[in-house]
């Protein structure tokens, strides 16, 4: 048996990634409903908002689901109290050490699973507890680390004995065949999930993933140390130009303010910040969810 669908009680050891905005609880359920596991993204939300998107996943599966808490957030403490109280199933963590919050979840037996992008922070997540351990390559869509998903992904299962799932650039089932030759025991898989007849984000956004080429996905902010990686548009260049420009942290970070609303709501393709990974060029159609997973694992042995 799989080891990441033993530990989560799913069919296919794939994870939908916390991408802010695009991952909401129509998303997360149809994931889960397909066999995978969903998360619903926490993003910046209030801890009311999050709430609520658990409420109505559980509306739309019996399956079970996750949520993403993005430690940045200034409402983390708050969602991470929410998540407490409503027991998903599972908490995936990203920008951050979730290791003050661990003890508590797992006395709510809430399965943890940090996104980590090195070594250390795979061995340090183990040590607190974590049931097991995401490890990010750099192909990913929004916040990212350094290290490429084929590198990080072999010395992070060498490093721990937790089960991995590996992220970043999956986007078919040739992806999948790597990660497992890899070591890892699943994916977890955003970019694709955004071109699903589920996901609720405009459609000039998933416009904009079917339409992207391989270099495309480019990343910005590397000089506040929070890199992105974000489709290029008048916002990338924008930010480009201030970062050469030397510009402040806080004039960067003000121009970023509402940039996931703006491509997710109002589809706005110029001034939006349309988060996708390098996979956006493998990404071809519309389907549902329940299809792209049993894509990602057709000839795949789990």
């Amino acid at each position: 048996m799989n080891r990441i669908c033993e530990l989560l009680g799913i069919e296919y050891p794939i994870i939908q990634g916390g991408m802010a905005w695009v991952a909401t609880a129509e998303l997360a359920a149809a994931v889960s409903n397909g066999g995978g596991l969903g998360l619903i993204a926490a993003g910046s939300a209030p801890g009311d908002v999050v709430r609520e998107q658990i409420k109505k996943a559980r509306t739309l599966t019996d399956k079970p689901f996750g949520v993403n808490v993005m430690l940045m957030s200034p409402n983390a403490d708050e969602v991470m109290q929410v998540v407490l109280e409503e027991k998903p199933a599972v908490v995936a963590t990203g920008a951050g050490n979730p290791g003050k919050y661990m003890e508590a979840l797992k006395a709510a037996g809430i399965k943890v699973m940090p996104v980590i992008a090195s070594v250390a922070m795979a061995k340090r997540m183990e040590k607190a507890g974590a049931d097991a351990v995401i490890a990010e390559g750099t192909e990913a869509g929004g916040h990212i680390g350094e290290l490429t998903t084929m590198v990080l992904t072999p010395q992070v299962v060498d490093a721990v004995s937790i089960p991995v799932i590996s992220a970043g650039g999956y986007a078919d089932s040739r992806g999948t065949k790597a990660a497992f030759a890899l070591g890892a025991d699943g994916i977890q898989v955003g970019t694709r999930f955004i071109c699903s007849t589920e996901c609720i984000a405009h459609e000039n956004y998933k416009n904009a993933v079917l339409k992207a080429k391989d270099r495309d996905a480019v990343v910005t902010g590397r000089t506040t140390g929070a890199p992105v990686r974000a489709l290029k548009n008048k916002l990338t260049k924008e930010y480009n130009r201030l970062e050469k420009e030397g510009a402040s942290f806080e004039e960067i970070e003000a121009l970023g303010v509402g940039g996931l609303r703006r491509a997710f709501m109002d589809g706005d393709t110029e001034m939006g910040s349309l988060m996708a990974g390098q996979s956006a060029a493998m990404v071809h159609k519309i389907e549902p969810c329940s299809d792209i997973i049993k894509d990602f694992f057709k000839g795949v042995e789990i």
